[in-house]
């Protein structure tokens, strides 16, 4: 998995018990979605929040919101600048 990883420029989880690295990202999401959607919103259903939540991440969180640690990009944005970085880069080796 490691030589995969490596082959596709990426680095895996380095941290260990006690450490915060894997964390950080969760934490941050978590943040976002309790600052910017759901402090002191009250819902009369689950459904009704479940529908509000999946509207904010999968709408608003993962493909209009821009993240500074992804260049201002957002995620579907950075995600599909980078596989075509490395379509390109996998054509032209061939």
């Amino acid at each position: 998995m490691t030589s995969k990883l490596t082959e596709y420029g990426m680095t895996a989880s380095m941290s260990r018990k006690g450490k915060c690295w894997d964390n950080a990202p969760t934490e941050s999401f978590f943040n976002s979605l309790k600052n910017e959607q759901g402090h002191g919103t009250t819902y009369a259903t689950r459904a009704t929040a479940q529908a509000d939540l999946f509207e904010y991440i999968e709408v608003f969180y993962n493909r209009s919101r821009r993240h500074s640690t992804l260049g201002y990009s957002s995620p579907v944005r950075f995600l599909e600048d980078w596989i075509s970085k490395h379509v390109d880069q996998s054509a032209k080796a061939a």
